[in-house]
């Protein structure tokens, strides 16, 4: 049995599987889904905020050329973004594929990246390696369910613990279950807060996902239900993606 899950281990860390894009509000479990395919396939994530930050740790050109304009507290602009996630996309470790974190946001993003893959990506494949379009999954998760993950988070000043007054509650109200430290509330999980981000979320990504649907690439999942099915559901639509020759889903799917 050891054998056959390391075999199969192996198997998956081999293949190629595209491009992989998980659409969410914040609180959907993005992150924690994109580490499971991390660790099942062997590709990076790509976090386009990560990405921002070490361009200007490292003072490249891009990097100077965004935090100019982030002093000045305006947005870095698609144009600067292109060129940082461009030049990731481009590195050896992103041939088998990649989960993109972040992005794309926009239609126009979402075009744009698009259009570098057939170029740049697409273009230098064999003439026997099929395209592998991005595989675009929605991870749905009521209103409701957000607001409680979301308001509902704690934290220990001073272990750093981690807990959700609604669903992973502490043993003693409001008190750290490891040091007895009272429990914190970041300003940015109140709900007058946590709610402007889930509509600035909503009015932004509503044309991402309209562009994917458009395209028959949207792959809708319901999140509102344990993390381990969640995962599941994922690894098969990408799995199905993969056998497929990585063509588009034929058509949107809902996976309940």
């Amino acid at each position: 049995m050891a054998n056959e899950t390391a075999i199969s281990t192996a198997n998956d860390t081999a293949r190629n599987i595209g491009p992989v894009i998980l659409l969410g509000p914040p609180g959907a479990g993005k992150g924690t889904q994109s580490k499971q395919i991390v660790d099942r396939y062997g590709v990076p994530q790509i976090s386009t905020g990560d990405l921002l930050r070490d361009h200007v740790a490292r003072g490249t050109s891009l990097g100077l050329e965004a935090q100019a304009i982030m002093a000045r507290g305006e947005l870095v602009p698609d144009e600067l973004m292109y060129g940082i996630v461009a030049n990731r996309l481009r590195e050896a470790d992103c041939q088998r594929g990649f989960v993109l974190d972040g992005f794309p946001r926009t239609a126009a993003q979402a075009g744009w990246l698009d259009a570098f893959l057939e170029e740049e990506v697409f273009d230098k494949r064999s003439e026997h390696s099929a395209p592998c379009l991005p595989v675009v999954i929605q991870l749905l998760v009521d209103y409701t369910q957000l607001l409680l993950r979301l308001t509902g988070r704690r934290s220990c000043p001073t272990c750093g613990r981690l807990y959700n007054i609604h669903f992973q509650p502490p043993l003693v109200d409001e008190l750290c279950d490891v040091d007895g430290s009272k429990l914190v509330i970041r300003n940015d999980d109140r709900e007058d807060v946590i709610s402007g981000r889930l509509d600035a979320y909503e009015t932004q990504t509503r044309l991402v996902t309209d562009y994917y649907r458009a395209q028959r690439r949207l792959v809708a999942v319901n999140a509102d239900r344990p993390v381990d099915e969640i995962t599941a559901q994922i690894f098969g639509v990408i799995d199905r993606h993969r056998q497929n020759g990585c063509d588009p889903m034929n058509g949107e799917a809902r996976i309940k």
